[in-house]
């Protein structure tokens, strides 16, 4: 995914401002393409089973994480372009233009 637009960038600041959510998610970028079973996540962070799956499902609509099935589970993963696009969108104009080295 390259840059996203207002709406889609608002999507995602809204499903990551939460604690469970902004907790899964960064557990989700630490895993990597692998991904985790939602049981683990939940194991990991100690979210129960129905509100983790209130949580990710925000994620997924969001664009930040998608799912895929290993069997009898599914394993979630972030989105890494859907991350970066969303980091694109929010530096895009950083500094006006002028070098920003700290």
């Amino acid at each position: 995914m390259a840059r996203m637009d207002t709406k889609q960038t608002l999507a995602a600041l809204v499903a990551l401002a939460q604690e469970s959510r902004l907790a899964v998610f960064r557990l989700l970028v630490q895993n990597g393409p692998q991904g985790l079973a939602a049981s683990k996540i939940g194991e990991r962070l100690d979210i129960a089973p129905s509100s983790l799956s209130f949580h990710l499902k925000e994620l997924t609509h969001a664009g930040l994480i998608a799912s895929r099935q290993d069997g009898r589970f599914v394993i979630y993963s972030a989105d890494i372009a859907a991350m970066n696009g969303l980091i694109s969108f929010l530096t895009e104009n950083c500094c006006g233009g002028v070098s920003c080295k700290p």
